[in-house]
């Protein structure tokens, strides 16, 4: 690596990066990133459990009745703009603009659905519809008329600009995503709603829902003036009250760019150039929360209310049974802890991290003493422990549930991005494609140990997984780096349970025309 200068090193101080991790970066990028080395997929009958209909309403009783116990807070990862939900409408506007579009355009049979025509000829269904309507208003042109005359580049534009609804530069969470009778709602107010049946702590004063939303800086007092509009009306109608807090992701988890050589990228005027370490840097964001118990659960994954119940109910199940978990972990830990167990009571924990905590316990472990067996199993039971809801696989993008052999020849339950697999390994490409689930992110995290310290959660991360990405500046290529992933190789080192889930438990907004979908629509 080229020496560092003056300049560089006043600039790294501003960040908060140390040399010693823009070394570490560069000889990742020089060396790359092992491959993830599956062993078999997770599935319901080694991996992934699957409860049966007296299981849930009896997890959904103990997380009821043990939530209070519990200091519980729901972590939304909401820093992302919502430009990518319009990546055609923007094309469709650079296309046409000032040109005339043909007339039979919104005439077409068979419109695919999340083509640009059925956006128009479904426009007055998107809960956003009114808003845009009035906007519109506001400069004397009219929808319909304007739908009528073919002058879609404009209702676009107004969509999309900053003089009309802003959308192509708002963060998703404030995006109305759902039209009741009354009102309509963005993402966010879903996540107020949601909030109150499952991530709410009991005080002298009532319930408090709590949540934790991750903004980009730029959105940050955008997000803070809606949230503080919004609350008021929440808490009367469900008779609670927020406790709302906010971060955003650190400059000292931006990681540094390379050109082709790996030697460091500078910009125009001499400087580094950092770039967000993509969203597995919010682990710093978690970490600082220094909460019990959390939920996450992505910004876009919502539903209207009358497709809440289900939500509810697999949320308080994986809330339940990481309880149900954690209580006999704890026990076991105490019990490691004071030493001098009998072999049956050794034996004991060690069948419940195996059959439980879906922990490996290798064919050595029974050639330890008595000693050697008490630090193997405290070491293996004292770390975080998430429930991730895994749905079934339909063809959705994302990663899957896997067994996983690290460096360190230990085999465990891990989430895989298709980015960490060799695709030329005939063998690892077969597992790969024989998953029967995939990772809709419906994750609950228990972070604190039996001590009620919390944990630091920097030291479970699996530095070798991230991943290393082409992109350009200023007209010349270069290389970025993305930090491992927060459910994949941010958690990596944790205590890993999977549940199956209903595929109605995922919903995600990727475009815009997605928010067409029954899932998204109220009636």
């Amino acid at each position: 690596m080229s020496a560092l200068n003056n300049t560089d090193h006043k600039q790294l101080e501003a960040l908060n990066i140390t040399a010693e991790q823009v070394e570490r970066q560069i000889n990742q990028f020089k060396s790359g990133f092992p491959y993830s080395d599956l062993i078999a997929p997770a599935t319901t009958e080694n991996g992934i459990i699957k409860f049966n209909e007296a299981d849930i309403k009896d997890l959904i009783r103990q997380f009821d009745e043990d939530k209070q116990y519990y200091d519980i807070l729901k972590f939304i990862p909401a820093s992302g703009a919502a430009s990518r939900m319009f990546k055609n409408l923007y094309t469709f506007v650079e296309e046409y603009k000032g040109k005339e579009i043909p007339e039979d355009f919104l005439k077409k049979e068979n419109t695919a659905f999340d083509s640009i025509e059925n956006f128009f000829l479904s426009i007055k269904d998107f809960a956003f519809y009114d808003d845009l309507k009035a906007k519109l208003e506001e400069h004397d042109k009219d929808i319909n008329t304007l739908l009528n005359e073919n002058r879609l580049v404009e209702i676009a534009e107004f969509l999309l600009e900053n003089d009309g609804l802003g959308y192509g530069k708002s963060p998703k969470a404030l995006l109305k995503f759902h039209k009741y009778k009354e009102t309509s709602r963005f993402a966010l107010e879903e996540h107020l709603v949601e909030a109150t049946q499952y991530s709410t702590v009991d005080t002298e004063d009532g319930e408090i829902a709590q949540l934790h939303f991750t903004v980009s800086q730029e959105h940050l007092e955008m997000f803070k003036n809606t949230v503080d509009e919004l609350l008021p009306i929440y808490e009367r109608e469900y008779g609670i009250r927020y406790n709302i807090s906010y971060s955003v992701q650190k400059p000292s988890t931006d990681t540094i760019a390379v050109d082709m050589n790996n030697e460091p990228f500078r910009n125009n005027d001499g400087s580094l150039l950092f770039r967000p370490g993509g969203h597995g840097a919010l682990i710093q964001n978690l970490n600082d929360l220094h909460k019990e118990i959390i939920f996450i659960k992505n910004i876009d994954n919502v539903v209207p209310d009358r497709l809440k119940t289900t939500t509810y109910d697999y949320k308080k199940v994986l809330g339940g049974y990481l309880f149900r978990l954690q209580q006999q972990q704890f026990e076991y830990l105490n019990l490691l802890d004071e030493g001098c167990l009998a072999n049956d009571e050794i034996d004991e924990i060690a069948k419940f991290a195996k059959e439980k905590l879906m922990i490996d316990i290798p064919n050595f472990f029974k050639t330890y003493n008595e000693i050697e067996k008490i630090d193997f199993l405290y070491g293996k039971l004292n770390r975080p422990m998430r429930v991730c809801g895994m749905v079934k696989n339909e063809g959705e993008p994302g990663g899957g549930p896997y067994w996983v052999r690290n460096s360190n020849d230990e085999i465990s339950l891990q989430i895989v991005e298709s980015s960490q697999i060799d695709h030329n390994n005939e063998k690892q490409e077969a597992i790969f494609q024989s998953a029967t689930h995939f990772n809709p992110v419906d994750l609950v995290c228990a972070a604190q140990d039996f001590k009620g310290d919390s944990f630091d959660l920097n030291d479970y991360i699996d530095h070798n997984t991230g991943f290393i990405s082409k992109k350009s500046k200023d007209g010349k290529e270069l290389k970025a780096l993305e930090l491992p992933g927060l459910w994949n190789g941010a958690m990596a080192d944790w205590i890993n349970i999977f549940v199956e889930v209903p595929i109605i438990t995922f919903n995600p907004v990727k475009t815009v025309n997605d928010l067409l979908r029954d899932n998204h629509q109220e009636d």
